[in-house]
């Protein structure tokens, strides 16, 4: 009987010495391997910080993660689509919980999402999408849908018929494909579409191109341009040309707003570049805690005219 007793006394013994090596149980091993906020290490890779848009956008993603208190890393990849591939790389070998990536080129982008899916890293992607790997959550305006926006207001102004041009934005990004197809939803019926060509989301590249533009087609009316800097740069071309052409562009940057305001701009889309920049490390966030999170999130366009 003393054997039995010496020996279930052991047994209880040894499982309490087992218990002792995590003493809340199963709960604290599940709840040891979620991190807490401040553990947190999230990467940002934006295309440009030379264009206030994202400038923006980064800022507001600063200012959710000093709110939420994680760790965020900002990379320039100066729109260049190879240097994002490296910054990328580089976010992955110091071992962050998630990406977030404002892509340079929809397309070159793949390869870099899918390396951080191959690094177990979860990405999230904002303003423009990637056309391959797999992302937790798409955080954007309906591009589509801004660019029709535009196309029926531009009309509104000019009139059925009208000549136009379109400065295109970086060739192979989603917002380029999607603001065009939006705006040719409209222009193709209505208005005569007699020049379109890229000047990469740039201002000075948008005012090169449009003094090209008015040298071979002076009688256009309206221009639609894929966002503000090239819209700015286009207006630069026209008033040194003194003529007067109605031009939209697209993100209502602060300089945009204001010729808005002096009737020199006819109008921008609002993308309200902060709210993307915070959803998206708020999305980040609860992904990472295990939350679900929804796969598209879009947010509010507003047409801002005088």
């Amino acid at each position: 009987m003393k054997k039995l007793s010496w020996t279930l006394a052991l047994s209880a013994s040894l499982l309490l010495g087992a218990c002792s090596m995590s003493p809340n149980g199963d709960d604290s091993a599940s709840k040891d391997s979620e991190k807490s906020n401040d553990d947190m290490k999230i990467g940002l890779s934006v295309s440009t910080l030379n264009n206030p848009f994202f400038v923006t956008l980064s800022d507001g993603a600063k200012k959710e993660a000093k709110k939420e208190h994680v760790n965020l890393t900002v990379v320039d990849a100066q729109d260049n689509a190879s240097k994002q591939a490296s910054d990328v790389e580089d976010l992955i070998q110091q071992d962050v919980d998630l990406i977030i990536i404002n892509p340079t080129d929809s397309e070159a982008v793949a390869s870099a999402v899918e390396s951080a899916n191959d690094a177990k890293i979860p990405v999230i992607t904002v303003d423009r999408s990637s056309d391959g790997g797999k992302v937790v959550a798409h955080i954007a305006s309906d591009n589509v849908k801004g660019g029709e926006m535009a196309g029926d207001y531009l009309k509104s102004l000019i009139g059925d018929g009208a000549k136009v041009a379109e400065l295109e934005g970086v060739a192979g990004s989603s917002a380029a494909r999607d603001r065009g197809e939006g705006f040719h939803k409209v222009a193709d019926k209505g208005l005569d579409v007699v020049k379109k060509q890229t000047a990469n989301f740039n201002r000075s590249e948008g005012l090169t191109v449009m003094e090209n533009i008015l040298q071979s087609n002076p009688d256009i009316k309206g221009v639609f341009a894929h966002n503000d800097e090239m819209a700015l740069g286009a207006l630069e071309a026209i008033e040194a040309a003194g003529k007067k052409i109605k031009v939209v562009g697209f993100d209502a940057t602060d300089d945009a707003v204001k010729a808005v305001k002096s009737g020199k701009l006819a109008a921008t889309i609002a993308q309200q570049p902060t709210e993307i920049g915070e959803i998206a490390v708020e999305t980040a966030v609860k992904s990472l805690k295990g939350e679900k999170v929804e796969k598209n999130i879009p947010v509010d366009l507003e047409l801002i005219k005088k």
